[in-house]
C-alpha cells in the first residue's frame, strides 16, 4: 500500500523538473505573456502540463496499446509537430506588435490547444516517464491504479506549477516592453522556436 501523499509529491516533482528545462514550449510561454498578458503565457503552460499528464498516464497506467501506436506513429507525428514548430517560429519573426493592451487573436482556447498539440508531438516523453515511474516503483505494480491516478495529478500540477512561476515572473517585466522592445522579442523567440522546429526534422531524417 502506498502513501499517496508522498506519490503525489513525488509526482509534483517529476512534473516540475521535466516542464522546467526551456524548450520551445517556454519560449513561446515567455513570448506570449509578454505580448498578451499573463492569462495567455498561463493557458499555454497548461496546454504543456496536460500533455505531460496525458504521457504520464500512459506510462503509469501501461497503456501498452497506445504507446505502441504512438511510437509505430513517431515520424509523422515529430514531422508536423517540427513543421508547426518552424512556421510559428517563421510567423513569429516576421509578426508586427499592436500594442500591449490588445486581445490575442487566438483566445486562451487556442493558447492552451497549440502547445498541448505541441507537447503532443513528441512521444517519446513516455519512455521518459516509463523510465523515471519504474525507478520509483510504483507505475504497473500490483495493479494499483489510485497510486497511479496520484502519480499522474501530481506530475500535472508540479508541471502547472512551473508554468504558473515562469508566466507570473515573465509578466513583471511585462509593462516594459512597449511595441518597438516587442518587435525584437518576436524576432528572437521566432528564431530560437523556428530552430527547434528545424531541429526537430533534421533529426527525424537521420
Amino acid at each position: 500500500m502506498y502513501n499517496l501523499a508522498q506519490v503525489f509529491a513525488q509526482g509534483a516533482i517529476i512534473g516540475f523538473a521535466i516542464a522546467a528545462p526551456v524548450g520551445p514550449i517556454g519560449v513561446l510561454c515567455m513570448r506570449r505573456t509578454l505580448a498578451n498578458g499573463r492569462s495567455s503565457g498561463l493557458a499555454s503552460g497548461l496546454g504543456a502540463a496536460t500533455a505531460d499528464a496525458i504521457y504520464g498516464g500512459i506510462a503509469a497506467f501501461g497503456v501498452t496499446f497506445i504507446s505502441t501506436v504512438l511510437f509505430s506513429q513517431q515520424f509523422f507525428i515529430r514531422l508536423l509537430g517540427g513543421a508547426f514548430l518552424l512556421l510559428l517560429g517563421v510567423r513569429t519573426v516576421f509578426s508586427v506588435p499592436k500594442g500591449l493592451d490588445r486581445r490575442p487573436e487566438r483566445g486562451l482556447a487556442g493558447d492552451y490547444l497549440s502547445t498541448l498539440a505541441l507537447t503532443l508531438s513528441n512521444p517519446v516523453t513516455i519512455v521518459a516517464f516509463a523510465a523515471i515511474f519504474a525507478g520509483l516503483g510504483i507505475a504497473g505494480r500490483g495493479g494499483d491504479y489510485t497510486a497511479a491516478a496520484f502519480l499522474v495529478s501530481g506530475v500535472f500540477g508540479g508541471s502547472a506549477l512551473w508554468w504558473v512561476i515562469l508566466s507570473s515572473i515573465v509578466s513583471v517585466f511585462r509593462g516594459a516592453f512597449n511595441p518597438g522592445r516587442m518587435r525584437w522579442v518576436n524576432r528572437v523567440s521566432g528564431i530560437v522556436i523556428a530552430g527547434f522546429g528545424a531541429t526537430t526534422l533534421l533529426t527525424i531524417f537521420h
